[in-house]
């Protein structure tokens, strides 16, 4: 694996990390939007559990990333 991938592997790890931070911190601005719409007023819970849940996923898979991808980075500096 050259380094530029390297980097842009890191790169894409580091942005889903703060995505996925970025989605617990939108979540409560757009609830109030969601329910004031009555076809989704009686998913709300199921909603919540949806959009909570893309956010782990979203940071799990980001630290997924740089862990691997620093796993081969040092794998690449080693003699």
């Amino acid at each position: 694996m050259t380094k530029d991938k390297i980097t842009l592997q890191f790169i894409w790890g580091v942005a889903l990390f703060l995505a996925g931070i970025g989605m617990f911190f939108r979540i409560p601005q757009i609830m109030p939007q969601i329910k004031a719409n009555p076809q989704f007023s009686d998913g709300i819970g199921f909603i919540y559990f949806c959009l909570y849940l893309l956010g782990l996923l979203l940071i799990g898979g980001g630290i997924k990333k740089l862990v691997t991808t620093y796993k081969k980075y040092t794998e690449m500096r080693s003699p």
